[in-house]
């Protein structure tokens, strides 16, 4: 994305200024999403490996319902669109459940030991 962008001469320098505002803001929250996207993987990376020393399926399909419903109303309650965050959710599900796979696959070629075996 281009750090700047010309804008028709009637917007103005004000209307300038406020997009470069609200520019640095949507870039601080991207950066917060990052962030937290990384912790939360940090965790689902220690639940499965959890699983996968305990023999435990890479999904729980009961849980990850649970978890859309309660993503929905906490969307709906953000006025968010509820399929929008639905959607994200099930995105993230995907790739936490694929890392799942990945670490039982280590801790079974590793003979037990994937809890000390690094993520990916």
């Amino acid at each position: 994305m281009a750090a700047h962008e010309d804008l028709p001469a009637p917007a103005g320098e004000d209307a300038h200024d406020e997009l470069l505002s609200l520019r640095q803001s949507i870039d601080n929250i991207d950066a917060a999403l990052i962030h937290l996207l990384a912790e939360r993987f940090k965790c689902t990376q220690q639940v499965g490996r959890l699983k996968a020393r305990h023999g435990l399926p890479a999904a729980d399909p009961a849980r990850e319902l649970l978890q859309i419903q309660r993503l929905r109303g906490l969307a709906e309650d953000a006025r968010l669109d509820p399929a929008f965050a639905e959607k994200f959710l099930n995105f993230i599900i995907a790739e936490v459940i694929h890392h799942h796979v990945q670490i039982a696959g280590q801790d079974s070629s590793a003979g037990g030991s994937a809890a000390s075996t690094p993520a990916p």
